[in-house]
């Protein structure tokens, strides 16, 4: 034991940098596991938690104010039933002055059993006190964030004669608000709901079922609208969609750290197996020496395993303590995520399998080659004495007499011949360039949706609506603009075929002016019935473009002629757009001659703030504009995330460079007493040791770079096909970026070569004779 520990601290203080990189690695990876684990677990648990303390629907259908609803509960595939409830669509506005929001208001008589909000501020109605003169309504806390309401404010309705009182806040499964998209969800007394004037086409009912089977969602949404009929079935919502948007942008967070923290774990295994590797044939002497002594092969292989094991657990525990300290300090979602994954349940043994994990793999990597160091004989073989760099090949011969610097031409040889060990350490260091590769990939198509977003299909920076201008008035206030442009439209909600779920088709632009929609494949809409449908709506229909579908609004179908794909990142692509006119032309069911909205398009360089702000002054806050929301604003933690794992990443490319560098240094020791021979000065000798250690950098930096492009792409556009934006989103790095990055490791391999290459250089003659034995 005490020999073995006097070897081990020798090594330590022989390859101190080595044995810090390798734990500063093994930490970042951790972090980054860790991270991605507790992004997960935030993004889909809170949901979960409330799915199950509220009763959860598992499908919401809403119907026509007079369709038998309450029919729906008697299926055999329902356990119990909320509602039905009777419906208002209705638009609020926090009084003076506040933001407007769309909402569905629901009449309740008291807390329900099934789908019971959960009130996370102020109270539930109450039958005595909320429907006198003050009327109470209690808002969703998505619509609730959206419009700045809280206990206690007052809300002007339209169709309403008096203003409501908001009496509580509750949080609920149902697809959250988004304006312009999904209204938001609230709840009044029946009385109350009474006193509105809202025409008979803004009443409806609700209805949300409870399964005993999940899996039965689509089967019994086909049943319902085979009861009620097609006509009757205004939309269908159902808990995987929710659940996809509470998840949102913090899943593609999570898989981001996910996939760098074990691609990161996988170069750091490959790293720490290269360095033992290494160190094993530069230290066959001392190994042999060891055995001589006594020690057997179990023990020299537990030697090294105890060695990098202790370097992977130290690593991991520096890990999970700056996550358990730091995490929750972190801004944006990061820190309420590690906040929030502290109070869950898996908490407790979660981490301990993370931190677990790293160390097997790492310890996993590490036994094959200290089994190696186990079969070393314990009499040294004697090396041959032939310098590897004399009588060089033909092509050396042909480079020499070109008049190449022998340096380079001898460092080129040196290199790369022992192609196996060689193509190894390329393929080692490789990794983490490809990683990095992979990580400015994501950083530069974020920086895409942030300064071209017409390119991924957000041409339009702010959507304008008026309940109380008429459309040439608004038209008027938009002319006063200056140089915007403005574009018509309208949604509505139609079920697709087999009627399993509900779709938005878009009537976006005219046939004369018609809309800049960003196209990945076809061509625009031009003619009558001709449309350009999502990656998400073409995944949903099993359709391609040129292909004919067929959609039902309102009891009536329609067919349209799919003539291109568009990128759309809202509603999880299942959008199909035409223009207004052919949505006018469809019949009964599809908007009136005015427009629901007006989608505006600025200058570049012109401040979606500044235009929102002087068009709500100028018509005196009758128009309410809002900005259209870009994805990469709810992304912006990737940056972050990207530099962190291009630093661990980094760190293993340097623990890699030093093993590359003492491969190198130690080859060519055993190369010195020939290179003297042939006339080469120390300053030579130092060049061909570090050209050496540059070419073998240079082809892993081309290596890594030219995988990581193909992979760069085809992760995004997986992540793009994932979320239902499709492909075509992914930006590569630009080529200066790469140039650098590959200039970067080049420089630094050679820099770190530089002053064991000097040193070697200079050796005595007599010590440099005895590394042949």
């Amino acid at each position: 034991m005490r020999a073995a520990a006097r070897w081990t601290q020798a090594h330590l203080r022989a390859h101190r940098p080595a044995a810090v990189l390798i734990v500063l690695a093994t930490a970042g990876i951790t972090v980054s596991l860790l991270l991605a684990t507790a992004l997960f677990s935030y993004a889909t648990d809170p949901w979960q938690r409330i799915f199950t303390q509220s009763s959860g629907a598992h499908v919401w259908i809403h119907t026509q104010a007079g369709a038998r609803a309450g029919s729906l509960a008697a299926l055999d595939e329902v356990r119990t039933a909320a509602g039905p409830y009777p419906t208002v669509r209705t638009t609020a506005s926090l009084q003076p002055g506040g933001a407007r929001a769309a909402l569905e208001l629901r009449g309740v008589r008291g807390r329900p059993a099934t789908a019971a909000p959960q009130t996370v501020a102020g109270r539930w109605l109450d039958p005595h006190t909320d429907a006198g003169a003050t009327r109470g309504i209690v808002l969703d806390s998505s619509v609730a964030r959206a419009i700045w309401a809280k206990p206690g404010d007052s809300l002007a309705l339209s169709g309403f004669p008096t203003p409501l009182h908001v009496v509580g806040i509750a949080d609920t499964v149902e697809a959250p608000f988004r304006a312009g998209e999904t209204p938001g969800v609230a709840w009044v007394l029946p009385r109350t709901l009474a006193a509105s004037d809202a025409g008979a086409d803004q009443r409806g009912r609700a209805i949300g079922l409870r399964l005993s089977h999940p899996e039965d969602t689509d089967y019994v949404v086909q049943r319902a609208v085979t009861q009620l009929g097609a006509d009757q079935i205004t939309d269908v919502s159902t808990w995987r969609q929710a659940k996809a948007e509470a998840a949102g942008d913090n899943s593609l967070l999570a898989r981001l750290l996910g996939l760098f923290g074990l691609g990161a774990l996988l170069a750091a295994a490959l790293a720490v197996g290269g360095a033992i590797s290494t160190r094993i044939r530069g230290h066959l002497r001392d190994i042999s020496v060891l055995k001589a002594i006594g020690f057997t092969p179990g023990q020299v292989v537990r030697m090294f395993l105890a060695l990098h094991l202790g370097f992977a657990l130290l690593g991991v525990t520096l890990g999970a303590l700056v996550t358990q300290l730091l995490g929750p300090l972190v801004p944006g979602r990061i820190g309420e995520a590690t906040a929030l994954w502290a109070q869950l349940p898996e908490h407790t043994w979660l981490p301990l399998a993370v931190c677990g994990g790293v160390v097997a793999f790492i310890g996993a990597a590490t036994c094959l080659t200290a089994w190696r160091a186990g079969r070393v004989p314990p009499v040294p073989v004697a090396r041959a004495a032939a310098p590897t760099a004399g009588g060089g090949s033909g092509l050396t011969r042909r480079a020499l007499g070109l008049k190449i610097p022998p340096a380079l031409v001898l460092g080129w040889r040196g290199a790369f011949h022992r192609p196996l060990r060689s193509w190894a350490a390329v393929a080692r260091l490789a990794v983490p360039l490809l990683l990095i590769t992979i990580a400015l990939g994501a950083w530069t198509t974020l920086d895409r949706f942030t300064a071209r977003p017409e390119s991924v299909g957000l041409a339009a920076s702010l959507t304008v609506r008026s309940d109380s201008l008429s459309d040439r008035q608004v038209h008027q206030l938009l002319a006063e603009q200056g140089r915007l442009t403005s574009y018509p439209g309208a949604e509505v909600q139609a079920l697709v075929p087999g009627q399993t779920g509900t779709i938005t088709l878009r009537g976006l632009g005219t046939d004369a002016h018609p809309y800049p929609f960003a196209l990945a494949e076809g061509r625009a809409a031009h003619g009558p019935d001709e449309a350009v449908a999502g990656a998400g709506l073409l995944e949903l229909l099993d359709a391609h473009v040129g292909d004919w579908v067929r959609m039902t609004v309102a009891g009536r179908p329609h067919v349209l002629h799919i003539v291109g794909r568009s990128i759309e990142t809202e509603d999880a692509g299942r959008v199909i757009s035409t223009t207004l006119d052919t949505l006018r032309d469809a019949g009964p069911g599809t908007p009136a001659a005015r427009p629901d909205f007006y989608n505006l398009v600025l200058p570049h360089g012109t401040g979606p703030a500044a235009v929102r702000d002087a068009l709500t002054k100028a018509s005196a806050g009758r128009l309410e504009v809002r900005q259209i929301p870009n994805p990469a604003d709810q992304l912006s933690a990737v940056r972050g995330v990207a530099a962190g794992l291009i630093a661990v990443l980094t760190l293993i490319g340097l623990a890699e460079l030093a093993t590359t560098v003492g491969a190198a240094v130690r080859d060519r020791s055993r190369d010195l007493l020939a290179l003297r021979a042939v006339g080469l000065t120390p300053r030579q000798i130092t060049a061909v040791i570090v050209s050496a250690t540059a070419f073998i950098t240079l082809a892993a930096a081309l290596t890594g770079t030219a995988l990581g492009l193909l992979a760069s792409q085809w992760l995004i556009d997986l992540q793009g096909e994932t979320s239902g934006w499709g492909t075509g989103i992914a930006q590569l790095p630009p080529a200066g970026t790469l140039a650098l990055v590959i200039a970067l490791a080049v420089t630094i391999s050679a820099a770190a070569a530089t002053l064991p290459a000097t040193r070697t250089a200079h050796r005595r003659l007599a010590d440099s004779a005895a590394e042949v034995l």
